[in-house]
């Protein structure tokens, strides 16, 4: 990892949001869309190298019984270089300090992504539950 990536805790702007999210291979949202999820995060984490974004992760949720991680994208430029598992050490550190006991942690994976997930204790549900979507 460059020594000139910089942690902050904090959500990036909804234009580099989105920006990130179709650069890494994620799907685009609409900016009103963008604007309101990122004031409701629990947690944000974002990584910069100056002033670029280059990596993000957030939880969402109820705060209390239910998280959910989303968002976690790398630059392409900057990816394997070990930032995901950066992105993903910190959300897992506010986790621990943060959610309650018996709390529910959930996300959805990409492949191959999956495999970075697994090795901060995520495991799969299936075959008891299948996760389940619908888009507008």
């Amino acid at each position: 990892m460059s020594p000139n990536i910089h942690i902050f805790h904090e959500a990036p702007t909804p234009e580099e949001y989105i920006a990130l999210r179709v650069a890494a291979g994620l799907s685009a949202k609409s900016l009103i869309g963008a604007e309101i999820a990122l004031k409701n995060s629990i947690f944000a984490v974002t990584l910069r190298h100056e002033d670029e974004l280059v990596g993000m992760g957030r939880i969402i949720g109820d705060g209390g019984c239910f998280y959910q991680v989303v968002d976690i994208a790398v630059a392409p430029s900057y990816q394997g270089k070990g930032l995901g598992k950066l992105i993903m050490t910190e959300i897992t550190n506010y986790l621990e300090n943060n959610a309650p006991d018996k709390s529910y942690v959930s996300l959805l994976a990409d492949v191959p992504a999956d495999h970075l997930y697994k090795r901060f204790g995520f495991d799969y549900t299936h075959p008891k539950s299948l996760g389940m979507y619908r888009r507008y």
